[in-house]
């Protein structure tokens, strides 16, 4: 234990303002469609503000992605958690929250998949994309694992990618269906996979 206390930084009104306008301009328009220039106007700041924040563009795409970590995460654990308790039924309850995702409006897909497509490998947008991935997909296994599943990594893999197709399918073809049948299909693969 520290002899100092710790005391939570608040974040700044200006860097909240900031991390919403781009989140908003990102998800709508794309990462390379919306510069740092629009940001600061939208947002109210001076330049000298948002690079105290945010001493480059990346640096604000990685908040960004944070923030949609937080949110996205948080929905698809939401959604498992309404399914019940058992890990089975929350292995299929996930994609309730792609559903819920899809039905909104101004949807664009994974702002994930996303921000990887515009991004170069080894970058630290594109490294804050892989992590995010990494996540969900441990925490699936998990999952799988408390479910029973033969193969937890190969069932969480499977269903991981019916997530990203159906995230995919849902801002491509507009299809409203498209997330019940992924949910249907997801039921399958825990059904089959189950020892």
């Amino acid at each position: 234990m520290s002899a100092y206390p710790v005391t939570k930084v608040r974040p700044s009104a200006a860097r909240e303002r900031i991390l919403d306008t781009a989140f908003t301009l990102f998800y709508a328009r794309g990462i390379r469609g919306v510069g740092v220039d629009l940001i600061i106007v939208e947002s109210g700041v001076a330049k000298a503000t948002f690079y105290k924040h945010f001493p480059s563009k990346d640096d604000l795409v990685v908040a960004y992605l944070d923030k949609v970590d937080g949110v996205w995460s948080g929905q698809l654990k939401d959604a498992a958690e309404a399914a019940g308790a058992d890990p089975a039924s929350q292995l299929v309850g996930m994609f309730d929250a792609l559903s819920n995702a899809c039905r909104r409006d101004g949807y664009r897909g994974c702002a994930f998949i996303n921000a990887a497509a515009e991004s170069q490998p080894g970058t630290s947008v594109h490294d804050r994309t892989v992590a995010h991935k990494a996540a969900v997909l441990a925490w699936v296994r998990d999952l799988a694992e408390q479910a029973g599943a033969r193969d937890p990594g190969s069932l969480a893999r499977s269903l991981t990618l019916l997530l990203d197709g159906g995230l995919t399918s849902g801002s491509l073809d507009a299809d409203p269906e498209a997330p019940a049948v992924a949910k249907a299909s997801a039921r399958a693969l825990v059904d089959a996979l189950r020892t």
